[in-house]
């Protein structure tokens, strides 16, 4: 007996529904997590991997990254950053086992204003993923939206990223959220309303309208409700608990963005130097917080990552 198209919907949770509109990205570095919801691709951050990398399961890749820095000699800042590098790629490396698509890797956040030393980590990054036989087609290398981390051709910011021709912008929809909620009165928003979701919206439709290559990634998602707001986003990046959520639930979920509704937008296309990014940045106070916020988390993750590392590849070394 056939089921209609209604009644089949239903049946359908809001994941599967999303998924038809949507590149659903999995955020996080647990691999049973990505195993379980079964997204195209996957992405990590310092913040993600510190907390893998403490969890049982994962302690031959902190183990085999920590050997690799020792092998690999030099001084033990040396050392300490080529375990770290590597532990970064071992993290991807088995995630690209699971999913058919790309992992992306962080650039450490205390580089984001040093256009010389992001190069030469991505550069370090990518070359490490080959060696493992991994093509650079299936790894993005993300990058602050810093003027630097543009310049470079990779990630986050949106006009300023586009004129570039970054293959991927990733907007954090919860964390402007949380910005408005910490600096207004107001505390509570309908999906649609969420300035986080209207960000992101915006961002798309003038890279449709306007035809450039970059595709937005929608992140840091805090519900279920900013996440079906922006379906049809080219991607969403979504945490395991709101990837559980939506496996869930079973409401209709309808296709918010499209290449044909951003062409009927009524938007200018703006063109940015660096004297005008910089000036536009500093008159947004949100963008201003929250980018170096999100700067100063990432890079102290980073430090906590660092001195775990250092810490165990010290026992190693005197034999405990």
């Amino acid at each position: 007996m056939s089921v209609s198209p209604d009644k089949r919907r239903k049946m359908e949770s809001a994941l599967e529904q999303i998924k038809k509109y949507t590149v659903v990205v999995a955020d996080t570095g647990d691999f049973n997590a990505i195993e379980e919801y079964k997204p195209q691709d996957a992405t990590t951050n310092p913040s993600l991997i510190l907390a893998a990398a403490k969890m049982s399961t994962y302690q031959p890749l902190v183990e085999q990254a920590i050997k690799y820095g020792i092998a690999n000699g030099g001084s033990e800042k040396e050392q300490v950053t080529n375990a770290m590098d590597k532990l970064f790629v071992n993290f991807g490396l088995e995630i690209l086992k699971k999913v058919p698509g790309r992992v992306s890797t962080e650039v450490d956040a205390r580089l984001s204003f040093d256009k010389e030393a992001m190069v030469s980590r991505a550069r370090r990054l990518i070359s490490l993923y080959e060696e493992a036989g991994v093509s650079k087609e299936r790894i993005l290398i993300k990058l602050s939206s810093t003027w630097e981390g543009i310049q470079l051709l990779l990630l986050f910011a949106a006009v300023a990223c586009a004129e570039a021709r970054v293959t991927l912008i990733s907007p954090f929809v919860g964390r402007i959220l949380d910005w408005y909620k910490e600096n207004t009165d107001r505390k509570n928003y309908e999906p649609h309303e969420d300035p986080g979701v209207q960000s992101v919206t915006k961002i798309y439709n003038y890279y449709k309208k306007f035809s450039y290559t970059t595709v937005v990634m929608g992140a840091s998602f805090r519900n279920t409700g900013e996440v079906k707001a922006l379906a049809g986003c080219d991607l969403l990046t979504i945490s395991p608990g709101l990837l559980g959520e939506l496996s869930q639930d079973h409401s209709a979920v309808t296709c918010s963005l499209t290449p044909q509704g951003a062409k009927e937008c009524d938007l200018e296309k703006v063109h940015l130097d660096e004297k005008s990014f910089r000036w536009l940045h500093n008159e947004d106070r949100m963008a201003v917080e929250k980018l170096s916020d999100g700067i100063r988390k990432f890079a102290a993750d980073a430090i906590k990552l660092e001195a775990m590392i250092k810490e165990r590849m010290f026992n190693v070394k005197n034999g405990q």
